[in-house]
């Protein structure tokens, strides 16, 4: 271990022991490099990593403090972390989506309430309008899974959940546009996770995340499929099912990082 980890392990010892609890102000530097027994460059480097980490949080003038340490916060780079994933790991995302999904939608429909149903409704009615616009209906989508999650009441749950679909979000998209009926059948399947919502039935909601987030997995199955497929062939139409040399083929044929 080096003397910037040993001094990290420290730090968050005092955290994690409440010794240094939420908002509390660290003591000056020369007092906690001996009192954690290191010295002051390793101690620094330290403060940064922690308030990389989001642990700690630097306040010129004033000292530095310990966070909120709540989920969002703390959780917050997990989105960024899951952008930078390899192409060939995407498929694990949507499994560990599916995992998580469903159970979290089923929570939500034993908690919602009747303002968190109506919003969830609002973007569900905005899907409808926008069946012909892949890119607002893709939003729409977006926002009705927070919304479902956030119901839930459970912060840690809804951050995981956010970092995980952020990065399926363009893979909708594109899905949308190049599918015939995509749009549709999406709709449905929201329509069917709101209705068990309304109804407080957990189990058919459930079911119907699980629906939903099973169509998405077993299309990136097949578009892996033909890319592997594809790649062994000579001059193979990598773009025609989805990827092109790791890259995303947005709408328009432009190209960007795999979302």
């Amino acid at each position: 271990m080096s003397l910037t980890d040993e001094a990290i392990s420290r730090i968050r010892a005092l955290v994690q022991s409440g010794e240094l609890p939420p908002g509390a102000r660290l003591p000056p530097e020369h007092q906690l490099a001996a009192q954690l027994g290191v010295s002051r460059n390793p101690l620094r480097e330290a403060v940064k990593a922690l308030v990389v980490a989001r642990v700690l949080d630097v306040r010129r003038g004033d000292g530095t403090y310990v966070t909120s340490l709540e989920p969002r916060l703390l959780l917050e780079g997990l989105g960024l972390a899951v952008e930078l994933l390899r192409d060939d790991t995407l498929l694990e995302i949507v499994q560990v989506r599916r995992m998580l999904e469903p159970a979290a939608t089923a929570l939500a429909a034993s908690r919602i309430s009747a303002g968190q149903l109506a919003e969830v409704g609002e973007h569900l009615a905005a899907m409808c309008a926008a069946s012909d616009d892949v890119e607002k209906l893709n939003h729409h989508d977006a926002a009705f899974h927070r919304a479902v999650v956030r119901a839930t009441g459970n912060e840690t749950l809804s951050t995981l959940l956010d970092g995980i679909s952020g990065r399926t979000l363009r893979m909708r998209v594109w899905r949308g546009t190049v599918e015939a009926g995509s749009s549709h059948k999406t709709i449905a399947e929201h329509e069917a996770i709101y209705a068990a919502l309304a109804a407080g039935d957990a189990t058919l909601a459930q079911a119907a995340a699980l629906v939903h987030v099973g169509t998405t997995e077993t299309w990136l199955r097949l578009v892996l499929e033909n890319v592997e497929g594809s790649s062994g062939e000579a001059g193979g139409d990598r773009a025609s099912a989805g990827l092109s040399g790791g890259l995303w083929t947005e709408p328009g044929g432009e190209e960007t990082p795999f979302p």
